[in-house]
């Protein structure tokens, strides 16, 4: 592989609105070796896809996706992040799931549904997953997830079966406790412990943590490039999100980081050289 795993970001967003299969599938078209997917427990226990904790920036409802039901939020027509106030589906609203057959066009993303299209092929695309909190679900979400992965046969005996000579899934978060809860659930799950806007010394200190790498922001690095070879020097691989900028993808293969998170895939594979399939 010439540089750094390139993740498409809730799928490719290029090519499709965030979080549908549609963009998973674009990704694994491109050549992406990874997707990643942030994942919210819904009131009822079910895990779905979807970055925000409102609805209302990707889909024609309003509502908390923790205090809504599967059922309740299946109502709704999920697609592109909206810009501005007015929303273009405003009063477009499903009332029934068989009013939208088709499972890409609208329809919430399950977690299950999107491990029935990543194992369907195994092997040609592996999977990155946020657990978004703070949640009133708190440790349940980790403890569905585990679950999740043992159903679809990517975790057995608490390690993840492996593809391409990797493990096939690895988890994030932003939450220290959360990495902390997934390395006691399923020890063999690699663990990314996603950094934002933290002071430089206390950024290092997330170098001595359980997790196995570190995913800083394009940013920080901008700032401090050294991050980098101090990870490495402390055994951490480097996840960085989100690289979508031609210098900025130059940069991170230029630093030596290990995964890029994008949502320009077919560009950052072309940018190291590397031909979609």
């Amino acid at each position: 592989m010439t540089g750094p795993e390139v993740v498409a970001h809730r799928g490719s967003t290029t090519g499709a609105p965030e979080h549908t299969l549609a963009a998973y599938r674009h990704a694994a078209e491109v050549g992406a070796d990874a997707v990643e997917c942030d994942i919210r427990m819904t009131r009822d226990g079910v895990l779905v896809c979807v970055h925000d904790r409102q609805i209302k920036h990707t889909s024609n409802g309003q509502g908390i996706v923790s205090a809504l039901q599967l059922e309740e939020l299946e109502r709704f027509h999920f697609g592109p992040r909206r810009a501005g106030r007015r929303h273009r589906w405003a009063g477009d609203e499903i009332t029934a799931v068989t009013d939208e057959p088709d499972l890409e066009n609208g329809l919430v993303l399950t977690l299950d549904r999107l491990m029935d299209y990543i194992t369907a092929t195994p092997g040609t695309v592996r999977l990155a997953i946020e657990t978004k909190h703070p949640t009133r679900h708190a440790r349940k979400v980790e403890e569905a997830l585990v679950d999740c992965l043992r159903r679809f046969g990517l975790l057995g005996n608490r390690r993840p079966v492996e593809w391409a000579g990797k493990p096939a899934v690895r988890m994030m978060s932003f939450s220290q406790l959360a990495v902390r809860r997934m390395a006691e659930l399923a020890p063999g799950v690699p663990t990314v412990q996603l950094i934002g806007k933290r002071l430089r010394p206390v950024r290092r200190e997330l170098l001595h943590g359980a997790a196995t790498a570190v995913g800083p922001s394009i940013g920080l690095l901008r700032s401090d490039p050294e991050f980098v070879a101090d990870a490495h020097a402390a055994g951490k691989e480097v996840h960085v999100w989100t690289v979508n900028r031609t210098a900025d993808m130059d940069l991170v293969r230029d630093l030596g980081v290990d995964v890029a998170i994008t949502d320009r895939p077919e560009h950052l594979l072309g940018r190291l050289g590397r031909d979609a399939p």
